[in-house]
């Protein structure tokens, strides 16, 4: 698309880069300066008068005109004139002027009248950083079917947003947009933004293709890979067949073993090297512990601040925290990241550099515990291969409650009931010190309770810098941990079978999910109790009802959405105005298959 130097100017200004996001600009409102000689009240209108009189009080100047497209006279008001209107009403003139005009027994006013020129059209009003009559030529001599075709778009799609440009009388009748209207903004904004992020998508030669097999691994494994396990482990086979580097995320509901498709990914890239990074210590060690039990054969090595340099090309799996970005990293055809989200693009843009040869680059595999709405799953494939883990190994038998003040007696009969069989309780608190503004207890001030009325308690939180060891010492020997939502991600408590979440209201859904994830890791019968000050909540009765991590994303995203669809102002935290990622699957769906993504 070649661009003018005007065009070039104006759509600097306006922030766009394509005539489909200029067609997204529309208007908020259209006035209609065509003459009528019938007079229609509650309404702007136009008239063709001749000024009759004009009456200067202090704050309003009060004018006499007579109608010639009704006949008769009326009056019209200005409130606080500015300087410039004065003169635009002198006796015996006759021009057009526009405004609102009521009727009150039979007096007939026209409020704030301006002097108008554009006469015998419907005009848009457009809020841009364009001034408005400089917008509307724009967009009148610019944007066309021809220009929107080129882009890709469909024709009915055109076709329906070209008439918010183009106003029509049946448009200003109908005061609010058609089902089908909102529906091609919705294509239009997706397709844009789908075609933007295909477009950022860059491909380079993979410093290794193979043909690769895992079967005779996955023999040795003491239990079976579940069907979602094996159809991601036969993504990343593709993958590492083509000579393109690969780009996949594979995203998983909390335990539902992705650590396996790691496994399955280093046995599939033998002999040659991979690299791991996850977030934390006590993550990198679980991985490592991991590979030592299900990779026997391969030399792992593990890397943290506190490793000492040693020679890392005599090992065929490197796994370490973000330390490894300090370290002198040899050649690796495979390179992954454990819970992505947690490092910044930068980071993980350094490791795959570090380990690249001249200009070609190892496959990339990203993972990701945090389940995300499948229509944002299928939006991100513009950009990257997306593998959905939405299975467990094994079902878990989680029971979930709301609970209030008065039911503490019991949650404490079924806190030591638990303690006694020799599991686990976490208790989370919203904040480590007292807050005047939260009427729920902080870590400082309900710890006191909890360790004079049970024995081994151990307490920890975000700040703490010795969180990691707490944990750990928790683990062997704990039997109450009292953390804020620190614990979310990562480690694993096999005894852990019962989570209390105390001002559960505050937590976003998925942020609760992880936490409730954090128990009955390995088949034991869990407990999640959500505490609350609220009478009801809507949201978590839904949430205490949905086990899925992908179905909790979609709630999230259903509660979290507010304001109006038709003023576009479907905030929630979107990048979008007008798509819901919550209902708009098949606009996702027919966005993707017209982009051949």
């Amino acid at each position: 698309m070649k661009l003018s130097k005007d065009q070039e100017t104006k759509f600097s200004k306006l922030g766009i880069s394509s005539w489909s996001e200029l067609a997204l600009i529309i208007p908020h409102s259209y006035e209609d300066f065509r003459l009528n000689d019938k007079l229609q009240t509650h309404k702007a209108q136009l008239i063709d008068a001749t000024v009759e009189s004009v009456f200067r009080a202090p704050n309003s100047i009060q004018i006499t005109f007579f109608v010639h497209n009704f006949g008769h006279s009326i009056t019209g008001v200005l409130f606080r004139p500015k300087p410039y209107m004065m003169h635009q009403f002198k006796v015996g003139d006759r021009d057009y002027f526009y405004g609102i005009i009521e009727c009150k027994v039979g007096q007939c006013s026209i409020s704030m009248p301006r002097k108008v020129t554009t006469v015998g059209s419907i005009t848009p009003k457009y809020k841009s950083n364009l001034r408005n009559d400089v917008m509307v030529r724009f967009i009148a001599n610019n944007l066309n079917f021809e220009n929107l075709k080129s882009e890709g778009l469909k024709d009915v799609v055109i076709d329906e947003v070209l008439k918010l440009h183009n106003p029509t009388d049946e448009l200003l009748q109908n005061n609010a947009f058609s089902h089908k209207t909102i529906n091609s903004l919705k294509y239009i904004e997706l397709f844009t933004y789908m075609k933007q992020l295909a477009s950022k998508r860059r491909y380079f030669e993979a410093s290794l293709s193979k043909d690769s097999s895992y079967n005779d691994w996955a023999k040795t494994l003491p239990f079976t890979l579940t069907d979602e396990q094996i159809k991601t482990i036969e993504d990343i086979k593709t993958d590492f067949k083509k000579d393109v580097a690969s780009k996949r995320m594979i995203v998983g509901d909390v335990g539902s073993g992705k650590t396996m498709v790691i496994m399955a990914a280093v046995e599939m890239i033998l002999p040659s090297r991979s690299i791991l990074m996850a977030p934390t210590t006590i993550l990198a060690k679980q991985l490592f512990q991991e590979a030592q039990t299900h990779l026997p054969h391969v030399k792992s090595v593990l890397v943290t601040n506190k490793s000492k340099k040693i020679d890392l090309s005599e090992y065929d799996f490197i796994i370490g925290t973000h330390a490894l970005l300090y370290r002198e990293l040899p050649h690796a055809d495979l390179v992954m990241v454990d819970e992505q989200h947690r490092f910044g693009t930068q980071q993980r843009n350094m490791l795959e550099k570090l380990v690249s040869s001249g200009d070609k680059k190892p496959h990339f595999l990203q993972f990701s515990a945090t389940p995300i709405p499948r229509t944002q799953a299928m939006i991100e494939t513009a950009n990257i291969d997306v593998s959905l883990i939405t299975s467990t190994p094994f079902k878990k038998d989680i029971t979930s409650r709301v609970i209030h003040k008065q039911d503490f007696s019991d949650l404490l009969k079924n806190i030591r009931d638990e303690i006694a069989k020799g599991n686990q309780i976490l208790l989370v608190y919203p904040l480590v010190e007292q807050s005047e503004v939260l009427e729920y207890q902080s870590i400082d001030e309900a710890r006191g309770y909890w360790e004079k009325n049970f024995n081994n308690v151990y307490v920890t939180h975000g700040k703490d810098k010795e969180k990691e060891q707490v944990l750990l010492d928790f683990r062997e020997s704990g039997d109450i941990l009292i953390a804020t939502t620190v614990v979310e991600v990562g480690i694993s408590l096999p005894r852990l079978s019962t989570v209390v979440i105390v001002g559960a209201e505050r937590l976003g859904l998925s942020t609760l999910h992880q936490l409730r994830g954090r128990v009955s890791r390995t088949g034991l019968k869990g407990y999640c109790y959500l505490y609350t000050n609220q009478s009801s909540s809507d949201r978590l009765d839904r949430f205490v009802d949905t086990t899925s991590g992908f179905d909790i994303a979609n709630l999230d995203l259903k509660f979290r959405k507010s304001g109006d669809l038709l003023k576009g102002t479907n905030q929630s935290g979107s990048q979008f105005k007008w798509i819901d990622l919550a209902e708009d699957e098949e606009i996702v769906k027919e966005v993707k298959k017209d982009l051949g993504i």
